[in-house]
């Protein structure tokens, strides 16, 4: 169970540190464009940031409760955020290009 927390933690930190990423760079092309799509792009990377933030905080405070009840939700929670990884890895690679 303390691996599953763990693991969930590291993804959600990951997912963090290249949503500032995105965000430094996509708020750097709204100052230069002022585009409503670029900001439309700021304000998805803010929010999945705290979003990321808040589950980082989550899983360090009390995710163990949560999940000791049933293992098969923690391990679908760390696939989830997985998957949301992978996503955000796609955006910022492309992003940088």
């Amino acid at each position: 169970m303390e691996g599953l927390r763990a693991a969930g933690m590291a993804l959600a930190t990951v997912n963090s540190a290249l949503l500032v990423v995105l965000l430094t760079v996509w708020l750097r092309n709204y100052r230069k464009f002022r585009s409503t799509m670029v900001l439309g792009l700021v304000g998805f990377s803010a929010v999945l940031l705290l979003e990321n933030l808040i589950a980082v905080f989550f899983f360090f405070r009390s995710m163990s409760m949560l999940y000791s009840s049933d293992p098969l939700v923690g391990e679908i929670v760390v696939g989830m955020r997985l998957l949301e990884l992978l996503a955000i890895a796609f955006l910022t690679y492309v992003t940088l290009q």
